[in-house]
């Protein structure tokens, strides 16, 4: 019971923060036409940040993040991505009733796993932490610290695709989400600066 306690909190401690992750899931409830069309996004989200905890929690990750090349290289490649994430979201259109303004399928998947697996923080987060606090457990003690954890991050993104979808539904004329939208890019663009603030 401990471990799963630990497991939980510790999860929600680290995805609660606003952070681009977050910032794209919600704006995908918001922005997709039905809810479900915003799944691909929520679901791949989800799937990355199992990924990730799983590799802290093997220990996998730590071994990559010893090549100071592949942690620079990632940082390059999560700012370059995040400015032009922030350029799509700035000019995309909050109406809902056209799926045309919506993004697709494949865009939502490349988006998703992009913010997750290219996010320095988030990378570090669950490396350092989740990674370092799963070595105070052993056996089947782990592995239910590990199932917390990731159930915490499936029902976080579940949780804010929905929330974003009743924001779009108490929304009526858009210019809420206009707001938001407009918001949201320039938190990205933010991010990226100061991600690039740290290589130099």
């Amino acid at each position: 019971m401990e471990a799963i306690l630990h497991g939980i909190i510790l999860a929600f401690g680290l995805i609660l923060p606003l952070g681009v992750q977050n910032v794209f899931i919600f704006s995908q409830g918001a922005t997709q036409p039905r809810l479900i069309r915003a799944l691909p996004a929520t679901i791949t989200a989800a799937l990355c940040d199992t990924l990730l905890i799983l590799l802290a929690v093997f220990g996998l990750s730590v071994i990559v993040l010893q090549f100071e090349w592949l942690r620079l290289a990632l940082m390059v490649a999560g700012i370059l991505f995040l400015l032009y994430m922030g350029w799509v979201i700035w000019r995309s259109k909050p109406t809902t009733n056209e799926p045309t303004n919506a993004l697709p399928i494949r865009q939502q998947v490349v988006f998703a796993s992009t913010v997750s697996l290219l996010n320095p923080h988030a990378i570090l987060d669950t490396v350092g932490v989740i990674g370092t606090s799963a070595l105070k457990y052993n056996g089947t003690e782990q592995l239910f610290f590990t199932l917390a954890c990731i159930a915490v991050s499936w029902i976080w993104f579940l949780g804010l695709t929905f929330a974003g979808a009743v924001m779009k539904k108490l929304d009526g004329t858009g210019s809420i989400m206009t707001v938001f939208q407009k918001s949201s890019a320039l938190f990205i663009w933010v991010t990226a600066i100061y991600l690039f603030t740290g290589l130099v």
